[in-house]
């Protein structure tokens, strides 16, 4: 706490010249709170009307720069001016107003009286005509009706300027009748959960992490926040910032004598309903003035809402803390009319419930408190299964190969189906289970970003099996999935198994007769491939290229899919003249089936230069990669795997012609770039050190081409084991050079 007699003078002074300078700015308004915690404490001058209320706070934080634009707000002109103070329950809003009478109490800038009117009660005219016979010892007529009467009050106000507080107004046309008349001495300032538009409202944003720090450390003090930082962050991160949560659990603690770690498991369990976030009536000795705890604060903005608008309120609820687009609500609100919805998201916003534009966003608070309506409501369940369902069209709408513009289209989704993933799997029915998982796979892994999508593919194969049994063509799914991750970062001992698996029980579940089937075989095939394993791959992919020619007719991307991975073994095996009509048909079945902007279209590009550029025909070659080049970059962007790879060829072309200034920044550019999405240890990033090796080689610079080649063999070595060719290649080169 503050010792008074040791600020009381440099804090005199400050006001002294703000009085002198006639105008209060940010720098004044901190060096005042930096001498005292709360201008409550502060002797309150003498000869001054005034009823102000106490504060709800030890400490103000964090909200000079919201004092200094109210000033100016209600000093604009000379006319009655209306500053509102807006926001969420909680916020502050009235602690500001408080606050900011205080402040203008000591700078006498209000010397006609600061009358303070509890706008939430229904007797605001009382409430006026108590406070100009009381304090300032008018005596209007009897015989006068209520409105008559007070508006008698406002013409025989004292002179000067005043200031007049509608605090927490929930119903400003209940309040218009009794605002003083214009032009006047009054300056009138609301503060309210209403969205006003007034020209000169002020809206109150819950607190920054610093300040919120601030505010904690005052109530718990120092030494001990000091001591347990990262959980002091976390807390409040968990109140989502909101003052009067900070105040009450702040307090709560100190009484206690708990350690932040166990606040937030307690948190954690009882959620709003904790004890420290609920303040009893009657019970004052550790809450002050505070009258309400955080739900009873949500609960009258929630009273105040229709039936449409508290069903959307729930049905907000169930989406994750992040902006929320207004067709995903649409989407899962299917049975509601588009203008009644938009009637009831507006009600939320006028409430400050909810906040945003083209995206919503609730807070973290807000949104527990929606969820517990939520779990009441009567189509409680109904309302999670739509919800569940708007979110899997999303993912099923996200290819295997996704372009950069799909993504974006689907990013904002992301994040909510997480949301299912983590806690609303039982809402989602047995047919879409499995989508949930692979959406969010599909997304990540799109993107070359596989350690993100790693968990979700574990978590799918748990969840699967749990639900659906292991006998189930799901089940299956989540295996090859999960392989097919492994395989895309060469983690080969480890996607094998699953491919096995997958397979297996695709075989038997749905007999050999069947795409899913095809795809196994393929899959397999791709995996021994890239383990050097042809002779095992080859009739597995011969197989998967018969059963989707017969399964699915010619005209279908998986049997161009075939023709180009068997046309790749051909390649890797030195059988150029069987690859070549293999490549070129892919490419045209893609072309045809899929158009020319499409990621496996410029694959077919890069494949087919690759065939070329083996072959030595580098003039044929070349033109290809570029157009595979800016094919991918278009479509995927510049941070992609894909991307890296056509890199690397493209620069592989350049070194096989000698031209080595070109080569060089390109093979440093796909290094970088599989060192970023990839991580270290990957094939590709063994294959990229050995490249530029090479390169270094050929050019005579053996000094810089050694470590590299040493780099190339050791991860090979690791991660492809010591039976692969590209092992035996890199034993080769070291000893050339």
């Amino acid at each position: 706490m503050t010792n008074h007699s040791d600020s009381q003078v440099p804090r005199q002074e400050i006001f002294k010249n703000v009085q002198a300078n006639g105008n209060i700015t940010v720098g004044n308004i901190t060096q005042i709170y930096k001498t005292v915690n709360n201008l409550g404490e502060l002797p309150k001058p003498t000869g001054f009307p005034q009823n102000i209320p106490a504060s709800n706070t030890d400490k103000f934080v964090g909200r000079e720069r919201e004092l200094e634009r109210l000033h100016q707000h209600l000093q604009s002109n000379h006319s009655v001016v209306i500053a509102a103070v807006e926001g969420m329950g909680g916020v502050g809003k009235t602690e500001l107003a408080i606050q900011y009478s205080l402040l203008h109490l000591q700078l006498d800038n209000y010397p006609s009286g600061i009358c303070w009117l509890r706008a939430r009660e229904s007797d605001i005219g009382l409430q006026i005509l108590e406070f100009a016979t009381t304090d300032l010892g008018l005596q209007p007529p009897e015989d006068l009706e209520l409105p008559e009467r007070v508006r008698w009050c406002w013409q025989h106000w004292r002179q000067g300027e005043t200031l007049i507080v509608f605090d927490d107004v929930k119903n400003y046309s209940h309040v218009k009748p009794y605002l003083p008349p214009q032009p006047s001495q009054f300056k009138v300032l609301i503060t309210t959960r209403l969205k006003l538009d007034l020209a000169s409202s002020l809206f109150l944003e819950v607190l920054s992490e610093t300040d919120a720090l601030l505010l904690l450390a005052q109530l718990i003090g120092e030494e001990k926040q000091n001591q347990e930082l990262a959980l002091a962050k976390e807390l409040c991160q968990r109140l989502g910032y909101l003052p009067l949560a900070l105040q009450l659990v702040g307090r709560y603690v100190k009484k206690r004598n708990i350690t932040l770690a166990d606040m937030l498991k307690r948190l954690e369990e009882k959620g709003l309903g904790h004890p420290s976030l609920v303040v009893k009536e009657n019970d004052p000795t550790w809450t002050l003035n505070v009258k309400n705890g955080v739900a009873a604060a949500f609960e009258l903005s929630w009273s105040e809402l229709s039936d449409d608008a508290q069903q959307l309120g729930c049905l907000l609820s169930l989406f994750a803390l992040a902006p929320i687009p207004w067709s995903l609500v649409e989407g899962a609100a299917t049975e509601q009319d588009s203008e009644e919805l938009e009637d009831a998201r507006v009600e939320l916003e006028n409430l400050h419930l909810l906040q945003g534009g083209d995206t919503y966003q609730l807070h973290q608070l807000i949104q527990e408190f929606l969820r517990n309506k939520q779990n009441n409501l009567v189509n409680a369940d109904e309302q999670k299964d739509n919800f569940c369902k708007a979110l899997v069209e999303v993912a099923q709408s996200i290819p295997d190969s996704p372009t950069l513009q799909l993504i974006t289209s689907v990013k904002d989704a992301i994040a909510h189906l997480a949301e299912i993933a983590q806690n609303l799997t039982d809402a989602v029915s047995d047919e879409n289970l499995i989508w949930v998982f692979a959406g969010l796979n599909r997304f990540y892994s799109g993107q070359g970003l596989y350690a993100i999508a790693e968990p979700w593919c574990q978590q799918c194969v748990s969840v699967v099996q749990t639900r659906l049994g292991e006998k189930h063509p799901d089940v299956a799914t989540s295996y090859n999935n999960l392989a097919g991750l492994y395989d895309s970062q060469g983690r080969y001992s480890e996607a094998e198994p699953l491919y096995k698996k997958a397979l297996e029980l695709r075989q038997g579940l749905l007999g050999e007769e069947h795409p899913d089937v095809a795809s196994s075989y393929n899959n397999l095939a791709e995996l021994y491939k890239s383990q050097g394993r042809y002779s095992e791959a080859e009739p597995l992919l011969k197989e998967a290229l018969e059963l989707r020619q017969g399964l699915l007719g010619e005209e279908h991307p998986d049997v161009a899919t075939s023709y180009n991975n068997l046309a790749g073994l051909y390649k890797s095996q030195g059988r150029y003249s069987e690859a070549e009509p293999l490549y070129k048909k892919a490419l045209l079945l893609r072309q045809r089936l899929l158009g020319e902007e499409h990621p496996d279209v410029a694959t077919s590009y890069n494949n087919l230069a690759g065939l070329y550029d083996f072959q030595g025909r580098y003039s044929e070659a070349e033109p290809l990669y570029k157009k595979a080049l800016l094919l991918m970059q278009g479509l995927l962007g510049e941070e992609h795997p894909d991307v890296a790879s056509s890199y690397n060829n493209l620069t592989g072309l350049y070194k096989s012609q000698g031209r080595y200034s070109e080569a060089e920044p390109l093979y440093k550019k796909a290094l970088l770039l599989r060192q970023r999405l990839l991580g270290e240890e990957h094939p590709d990033v063994a294959s990229s050190y050995n490249n530029l090796a090479l390169l270094y080689k050929s050019q005579g610079r053996y000094s810089e081409a050694e470590p590299l080649y040493k780099k190339a063999l050791l991860l090979m070595q690791r991660l492809l084991g010591e039976e692969h060719p590209s092992v035996a290649t890199s034993y080769n080169n070291l000893a050339e050079l």
